[in-house]
């Protein structure tokens, strides 16, 4: 996963909706802090700026590399990558961090705005003050790294400011190629750590930063760190070799297509979660692997309470808002070996293999409570929802996926019924269990109802 496409995956959201001005329909925290992103990003360019020295060398160097991460933009749209992929992938990092490592501070700053030209025209297009936060993001971490090492390289802190001339030569020496490795390593970890602390802001939710890495995307990151040093290394001994590697980074990027495809194939686009046939194959699977072990497993359908009245009254990007906040709430609640699906409009289902009635109550409570403890903010008002659920437990209420979706789905219905925010199982208490029945007992909400209730 690019640097570059895991800030559009992680801030991007569709711009659909009503709100006349969508940045003002963001929450205050996320507009002050890329606020103050872009001015922090503003005010070290303009530093540097008055700092360097440009010489035709250079600005030759930097065209060359814009040039390249052109040529890899329109190749991704040639290959027609998909554009609700879930985390889409490219190698635009190759270009960046030989910009880093070879040329002046000020350059980082630089080199995204045409790549983002770029991909805002011919490839992605996304909300214009998002784009602006994922260049700044990009400069922001870019410069820090190039500072480091050309303060590395100079000796002193004002000379890794202006960049002093010398640094190339560090590149071809080992240590000199495992530092530049280092930096553009500490590069992609702080933007996406940027990245990932505005996707927590935006979806309102408190239980720590998202996930930043899986295997595949770590497999892709180290790939891009290699392939930029060598691009860096050869623009050193000439610009005239950088066709070369144009090949390979193009075959490369052809070669993420597949798994490209193969998310949007099993993912939700607005949520990132798996979509309902996927879903229902991989629980369909894991269902009979419990039953040939004998262990219990269970079913839960959450849907969103008054979830039209939200889109009705906020409009449908504020409402995108809500799903992307209930999917990360529900998802840092689950095991690593709960199954976790969009099942369309405004429900969600969690396969929890191995859990009894009692242990699956307790954990729809759980998810019941922390989604009313979410908070999203529209209009400087933090708005709450809540979400009702309907539990099913195999050998209990059914023994495949059908007869467990049947009773979940009941349930939800007798949990709306009876006033909603609420777990409910399909019937009566089960025989020696210690789970409440529903029809003595309803669950109080753990906070005010907000919209659930307007």
């Amino acid at each position: 996963m690019s640097i570059s496409e895991r800030s559009a995956a992680s801030v991007d959201r569709p711009a659909g909706g009503r709100a006349r001005w969508p940045f003002l329909q963001e929450p205050p925290g996320l507009i002050v802090y890329m606020s103050l992103l872009v001015l922090a990003a503003l005010f070290l360019f303009g530093v540097a700026f008055a700092l360097t020295a440009f010489s035709p060398v250079d600005l030759a160097v930097f065209a060359t590399l814009v040039a390249g991460a052109a040529i890899s933009v329109e190749a991704n749209r040639r290959l027609a990558t998909p554009q609700h992929a879930g985390l889409n992938r490219d190698l635009l990092g190759a270009w960046w961090f030989p910009v880093v490592l070879l040329l002046p501070p000020v350059y980082s700053f630089l080199i995204p705005v045409p790549v983002y030209l770029l991909v805002q025209r011919r490839l992605r297009q996304t909300l214009v003050y998002r784009r602006v936060f994922n260049t700044a993001s990009v400069g922001v971490s870019g410069f820090v790294v190039s500072v480091a090492w050309h303060w590395m390289i100079a000796g002193d802190f004002m000379g890794g400011l202006r960049g002093d001339a010398g640094v190339t030569e560090q590149l071809t020496s080992v240590p000199g190629v495992l530092f530049a490795l280092a930096g553009c390593a500490v590069f992609t970890v702080l933007n996406t750590l940027i990245v990932a602390l505005a996707a927590r802001i935006s979806t309102g939710t408190k239980s720590g930063l998202l996930p930043l890495w899986d295997r595949e995307a770590l497999m892709v990151d180290t790939v891009e760190l290699c392939v930029g040093v060598i691009v860096a290394a050869l623009a050193h001994i000439s610009l005239f070799l950088l066709p070369i590697v144009v090949p390979p980074i193009l075959l490369l990027q052809r070669s993420l297509l597949y798994q490209q495809l193969q998310t949007a194939a099993r993912t939700d686009p607005k949520t990132g979660l798996l979509n309902a046939p996927t879903w229902e194959q991989e629980a369909s699977i894991e269902i009979a692997r419990s039953r040939a072990a004998r262990n219990r497993s269970a079913v839960l359908i959450i849907d969103i309470d008054h979830f039209k009245r939200v889109n009705d009254t906020h409009g449908h990007l504020f409402g995108d808002q809500v799903l992307m906040g209930v999917a990360t709430t529900i998802s840092h609640q689950l095991r690593q070996s709960d199954l976790l699906g969009r099942f369309g409009g405004e429900e969600f289902v969690v396969l929890l293999p191995g859990a009894d009635v009692n242990e699956a109550w307790h954990a729809a409570e759980r998810l019941r409570v922390e989604v009313g403890c979410m908070e999203i903010a529209v209009e400087k008002v933090q708005v709450t929802v809540t979400v009702s659920v309907g539990l099913a437990v195999a050998g209990e209420h059914g023994n495949d996926l059908v007869e467990l979706l049947t009773a979940a789905d009941l349930a939800l219905y007798r949990a709306k019924e009876t006033g909603r925010n609420r777990v409910c199982l399909p019937g009566g208490r089960p025989e020696g269990g210690t789970v409440p029945d529903p029809r003595e007992t309803t669950a109080a909400p753990e906070r005010p109802q907000g919209i659930a209730d307007a």
